[in-house]
């Protein structure tokens, strides 16, 4: 009787850890765009866009087309963790539009990486 209430505890005991080790939160999935002049001088209020461009001639509709402003430090913060699930491998490559005014522009890529913040810097002229 000892035994097999010791075996009913072991099996338990590690139904309850495999449960507990796989569920595990996701980290967020950060992209973060900081836009700098050409001395390099952080810029805020730009506009960022980031937007993903198919590489095939028929494709589906495109979900990703998002725009902020840059803050006071110079950076735009996207946070994409609702476009991430949990086994997938890699999330996106985004084209980067910068815009200030009528004039000053940039442009860039940031490779999106799953639960990680991924930075990329814009040069505006």
């Amino acid at each position: 009787m000892n035994r097999l209430i010791a075996k009913a505890g072991l099996f338990l005991l590690a139904g309850v850890l495999v449960t507990l080790t796989s569920c595990r939160k996701e980290a967020d999935t950060i992209a973060k765009v900081e836009v700098v002049d050409t001395a390099n001088v952080q810029f805020p209020n730009a506009m960022v866009r980031l937007y993903a461009t198919s590489t095939i001639e028929e494709h589906g509709s495109i979900i990703i087309d998002d725009t902020l402003f840059t803050d006071a430090t110079g950076y735009a913060t996207f946070n994409y963790s609702e476009n991430y699930n949990l086994g997938q491998a890699g999330v996106f490559v985004l084209d980067i539009e910068v815009r200030s005014g009528d004039t000053l522009t940039g442009t860039g890529v940031i490779k999106v990486e799953q639960e990680t913040t991924s930075e990329e810097t814009v040069i505006i002229q």
